[in-house]
């Protein structure tokens, strides 16, 4: 255990998020998404649904872009799980937007993803992907 870290954030996570550089994105996808298969580096989150898990990374990792999926993957369609993915990143206090995406543009970035983190969040398009931003480091302080 760390001080202030959640518990959520396992040492496989912790270190991906670490390791990844400026602009690299990472994938939160759900039960039912074919993580295996796509990832180049895949996480596993068994028993953790998505919006836990995203609000842990959100404390950690500097972000300045994020992309969803949608309902049916039609941009104009939102089911709750992507009103409460909208609602946590706003709250996050970093600024950054969330775009929704089309399933043919939201499924190669996912492919394309540094890593992919695959939960056991059962509402169907709940797919997360968050890119990096830069973090200025003060060696001093």
């Amino acid at each position: 255990m760390l001080i202030g870290i959640s518990p959520l954030l396992g040492p496989d996570l912790l270190h991906t998020l670490r390791a990844m550089g400026h602009g690299d994105e990472i994938a939160l996808v759900d039960g039912n998404y074919p993580a295996a298969e796509h990832a180049r580096r895949l996480i596993r989150a068994d028993g953790i649904a998505l919006m836990p898990l995203l609000a842990a990374i959100l404390k950690v990792l500097p972000v300045e872009a994020a992309f969803r999926a949608a309902l049916n993957n039609t941009p104009p369609q939102v089911g709750p799980i992507h009103q409460a993915v909208d609602t946590l990143c706003a709250a996050s206090g970093q600024s950054f937007s969330v775009t929704p995406l089309l399933g043919e543009a939201l499924y190669p970035r996912v492919r394309g993803a540094y890593a992919i983190v695959a939960t056991s969040e059962p509402a169907l398009f709940a797919n997360v992907i968050l890119r990096k931003a830069a973090l200025a480091i003060d060696l001093d302080g």
